[in-house]
């Protein structure tokens, strides 16, 4: 049996809250809610200083349960506290022990958590969590603009949208190409919602656990954990349904879903989608195309530079619980 941290990723609205709750609903394995302090507690890093010293530690467990998603957790706050203060010196542990906690809350041995943002930043969590299991879920990205545009927290604003998961599926290809088999796993949301049980076998074997019917059915841990304010969850206490796939014929515009297919290029059928027009191949549409694939480039560069800033300075990262 394992007990590798687990983390789901993929652009916003493609099913990460779905995966997390199928991922929940096994015996062995607890992913909470969206809990937000890992990526702004990463960026604070040098903030915290020398995590030898526990009361840098304590100080560390106090802004953790001050934050503002924390309570979604359910867990009690001094506790929390208390755990972090007596874990191993590293950012990670901190983080890791908070995950632990919560798998504890269930009685269960393996944690991790859930956040589409991870995505953009998987060498941040390979650093914290060098031997996290990785599952990326993919959707089709006119889909994922659709609901995107109807999100209650979301900018509206097409092109930032179209953005969004032209960002996601460069990190996801990214991802493929450079983590290891053991470490990084993909599923299409729509392969998972038409038949969810081959797909979550697959996943089982990835992460070194017998597969358990009850994943097949999310819907029954969603009051559980997936907070009642999130209105835009919704669907999660309902069914596994194939509704919602390729619902982007009816819910985008014939000049949305040209302006999606123009400037996603060939992603799309990489991941397995079939565009619907022909490319317009603008001005505006080339240069967008030109300015994806410098950023997909330079990424990984940005990456080992900060991979050497974090050598040089700054608390000691990776988990050692």
């Amino acid at each position: 049996m394992s007990d590798r941290p687990i983390f789901v990723v993929g652009c916003p609205r493609s099913g990460t809250t779905m995966l997390q709750l199928m991922l929940h609903a096994h015996p062995r394995i607890a992913l909470p809610p969206e809990s937000r302090f890992l990526l702004p507690g990463y960026a604070r890093r040098r903030e915290f200083g020398d995590l030898g010293d526990p009361a840098r530690r304590r100080a560390l467990g106090e802004w953790i349960t001050g934050t503002p998603h924390f309570g979604d957790l359910g867990l009690e706050s001094g506790a929390v506290v208390t755990a972090v203060t007596s874990a191993p010196p590293t950012l990670g542990s901190a983080f890791g022990t908070v995950f632990r906690m919560y798998a504890h809350r269930f009685g269960k041995p393996r944690w991790g958590d859930k956040r589409p943002l991870y995505l953009r930043h998987l060498p941040t969590i390979r650093r914290l969590f060098p031997d996290a299991q990785i599952i990326n879920i993919m959707r089709d990205g006119r889909d994922c603009v659709a609901s995107l545009k109807e999100a209650p927290w979301s900018s509206g604003d097409l092109d930032e949208l179209i953005d969004v998961w032209a960002r996601s599926a460069d990190n996801a290809l990214r991802a493929a190409r450079t983590l290891p088999v053991d470490g990084f796993h993909q599923v299409r949301y729509e392969d998972l919602v038409a038949g969810p049980e081959p797909h979550l076998r697959r996943i089982c074997d990835f992460l070194g656990e017998e597969y358990h019917p009850a994943m097949a059915r999310p819907s029954e841990l969603a009051p559980v954990a997936v907070p009642g304010y999130k209105t835009w969850h919704a669907l999660t206490h309902s069914d596994v349904t194939t509704a919602r796939a390729g619902s982007w014929r009816e819910r985008l515009t014939a000049d949305e879903i040209a302006r999606c297919e123009a400037v996603f290029g060939d992603r799309l059928t990489r991941f397995g989608y079939e565009p619907a027009t022909e490319c317009r191949r603008t001005p505006r549409v080339r240069a967008i195309r030109t300015w994806l694939t410098v950023r997909d480039r330079i990424s990984p560069a940005r990456d080992r530079a900060e991979d050497v800033r974090g050598r040089l300075r700054g608390p000691t990262l990776p988990a050692r619980l």
